[in-house]
């Protein structure tokens, strides 16, 4: 596996409330307020905005990057929303990078926004998506998805190295050098500097000499103008548009042309890993997009795209979307913590909170699949033995996540959470739920029907690379779609398309339908060595089975009496009464990689040859499709168009399906 991030770090601690004698919000932590006391968006505006030269700057590009270092109380994101918003020659999208160690919580938020009436829109809606307290980079998305912020609860000296962004300007507005010196450290300054794109600007408060001579060491050309309100000076920078040079040599001023910052000339199908900023749509340019299945997988990555303006097509060898392993009737959405907070912990936690907002908006969206979609009726994960309730405690108290995330509960209260008499207490995640992976992928394609195309009923036999485009081929050889960049989401289909060397294989699992009535117990989802669901449209669902190397679709009276096994296992006495024999269900194949994580990414190898460029993978989710959903259109749509991405570098290129190459290849066929 490739190096990826160890631990996300220690708990998020939140900042505390504390106003000084003026009004001003102070910081107990470092001894220092968060803003001038002369006003917080008045310094937002002259040092930040204007110390970047914005909105001027951003005129005439499609995308705008900015990375912040200490996100306070938001004042300077909401300042340049607004000001984006005012601006009739804005940019196309807006994506603002922050990292805040201490944040808020979302009331203490309001408090302290209140002071600014004249922002009270947006920071109410910045207030209706404020994440749990966690350490992950968040995205938040207003306007459609033409504002997006990235917000990082964390540490920046762990995060900035990890961050895969270009940026065009730096809001460098961590608390004074002399109070909180790591954030201004020359490490540090390194690492946000590797993030800047030729031309790119800063601006800072700080005039400090050991923070200039630091960022001229890393090729930034410096100047002190005019500081805000009392304050005589502020400091304004530029990256030079030429490569960088060398620390100790100068550049004249008149070679830097802000307005090329970020641009890429290049075609757009210029392959994967060419450029660091990939050419995206904008006014007037609608690219083309070719998706190969139509579950979770391939309706996420779509829909995403839709989101940023792609005109996108998907083939479906089924009768319509989610009838494979997505066609299942309720899945269950939470994240799993472990006591190394590894990349499986760190990705699935990235997950949960990422397919969370996306179903939320899309609910938004379609209020007539909102029921249909997702139930909210957290989910209680019960300790299989007293070994793993020691773990599980001992996880809670160590990670100390927010309430509203997780947190452990005792065998009585978890007993009052399902409503039946359980063995054991557990972890509760009261975000967590069951969700509908059918009305998912239906949800995904609907939201923007109008980008989306669709062609069910065709297999597609192979695929091909002709003249700078992909082609989807039936079994006569007929082109069936075309287009520059392809995204193949066929579960395990993909492998007999792209070859061997890709370990992907179907895994058999069988639900098992239950009869309900109304408000009966289990109130929530339950997980312990499977899951039960609550009622559902007169019906709950337990499972699952998971089978290699099987390929019967016939659902079997001894998957069933293993369904039920785990439901007894999970709540004493349910199963009762309950025979396998004649129970409905469904069986679906579910892709899996050998290392159990999604494969997302560029694909490097299409049979024995190097892929062209535009050939892209979203696969091998295995039990987790709901989970990692969201994740993967996001970073699969990040990659393709040269964003900022939604993952730290580390745990994108534990993703990436380049980590397979060099393996010696599966066989199935064993006996």
């Amino acid at each position: 596996m490739p190096d990826t991030p160890g631990s996300a770090q220690a708990a998020v601690v939140p900042a505390r409330l504390c106003l000084g004698a003026d009004g001003t919000p102070r910081s107990e932590t470092y001894g220092d307020i968060y803003h001038a006391t002369a006003g917080g968006l008045g310094q937002a505006r002259h040092v930040f905005l204007a110390g970047n030269d914005l909105p001027q700057r951003w005129q005439g590009h499609e995308r705008f990057v900015i990375v912040e270092t200490g996100f306070g109380l938001g004042l300077n994101f909401l300042a340049t929303w607004a000001a984006w918003r005012d601006d009739p020659q804005r940019c196309e999208r807006l994506h603002f990078v922050s990292i805040e160690k201490h944040p808020f919580t979302a009331d203490d938020l309001a408090t302290l926004h209140a002071a600014w009436p004249e922002l009270a829109a947006l920071a109410t809606a910045l207030q209706a998506q404020w994440p749990p307290l966690v350490p992950a980079l968040h995205r938040l998305q207003f306007e459609g998805g033409r504002v997006v912020l990235d917000l990082v609860f964390g540490d920046a000296t762990y995060w900035l190295p990890q961050l895969d962004v270009e940026a065009d300007a730096l809001y460098l507005d961590g608390f004074s050098p002399a109070k909180n010196p790591d954030l201004w450290c020359p490490e540090l300054l390194g690492a946000l500097s590797s993030l800047a794109a030729p031309g790119a600007t800063l601006a800072t408060w700080s005039v400090a000499g050991s923070v200039r001579e630091a960022l001229a060491a890393h090729g930034w050309l410096l100047e002190k103008t005019a500081g805000f309100a009392g304050k005589r000076e502020m400091l304004r920078g530029t990256r030079p548009t030429l490569s960088p040079h060398e620390p100790g040599q100068t550049q004249d001023n008149d070679q830097v042309d802000p307005a090329a910052a970020g641009k890429c000339n290049s075609a757009f199908a210029c392959g994967a890993g060419t450029h660091k900023r990939a050419m995206v749509p904008g006014a007037g340019i609608h690219h083309c997009a070719l998706v190969l299945g139509a579950g979770l997988a391939g309706s996420t990555v779509a829909n995403r795209l839709a989101a940023r303006g792609w005109q996108v097509t998907i083939i479906d060898a089924a009768a319509g979307p989610g009838k494979g392993a997505s066609g299942n009737r309720a899945g269950v959405l939470r994240p799993l913590p472990a006591r190394d907070d590894g990349p499986l912990a760190q990705i699935t936690r990235a997950g949960f909170l990422a397919t969370r907002r996306h179903l939320d908006a899309l609910a938004t969206a379609l209020p007539e699949l909102a029921d249909e979609l997702i139930g909210r009726s957290g989910v209680l994960h019960l300790a299989r033995d007293a070994t793993h309730e020691a773990t599980q405690r001992r996880i809670v108290a160590e990670q100390a996540p927010p309430a509203d995330y997780l947190r452990f509960v005792e065998r009585e209260e978890a007993a009052r959470l399902c409503g039946w008499p359980v063995s054991s207490g557990g972890w509760w995640f009261p975000g967590g739920g069951w969700v509908s992976p059918a009305a998912y992928c239906k949800a995904n394609l609907l939201q923007y029907r109008n980008a989306i195309s669709t062609r069910y009923g065709i297999r597609i036999d192979r695929i091909a690379y002709t003249d700078g485009r992909w082609q989807a081929l039936d079994a006569q050889g007929c082109c069936v779609a075309e287009a520059a960049q392809m995204i193949v989401a066929n579960a395990a289909d993909a492998r007999r398309l792209l070859g061997d060397w890709l370990p992907v294989f179907p895994a058999r699992g069988q639900v098992t339908h239950l009869p309900a009535a109304p408000t009966s117990a289990p109130h929530c989802v339950v997980c312990r060595l499977g899951y039960v669901t609550p009622e559902i449209a007169g019906e709950r669902y337990a499972g699952a089975t998971f089978l290699m190397k099987d390929a019967d679709a016939a659902v079997r009276d001894a998957d069933h009496a293993e369904n039920l096994a785990k439901l007894e296992f999970m709540l004493p006495g349910y199963s009762a009464g309950l025979a396998p024999a004649g129970l409905p269900g469904r069986t679906g194949f579910r892709p899996a990689s050998p290392d159990r994580l999604p494969i997302i990414g560029a694909v490097p190898r299409l049979g024995e040859d190097s892929a062209p460029p535009g050939l892209w993978l979203a696969n091998g989710f295995g039990a987790r499709g709901i989970v990692w959903s969201a994740l993967a259109g996001e970073l699969l749509a990040d990659q393709m168009t040269g964003a900022p991405a939604i993952l730290p570098h580390g745990l994108a290129q534990a993703l990436a399906p380049q980590r397979f190459l060099g393996r010696r290849p599966r066989r199935t066929d064993r006996k």
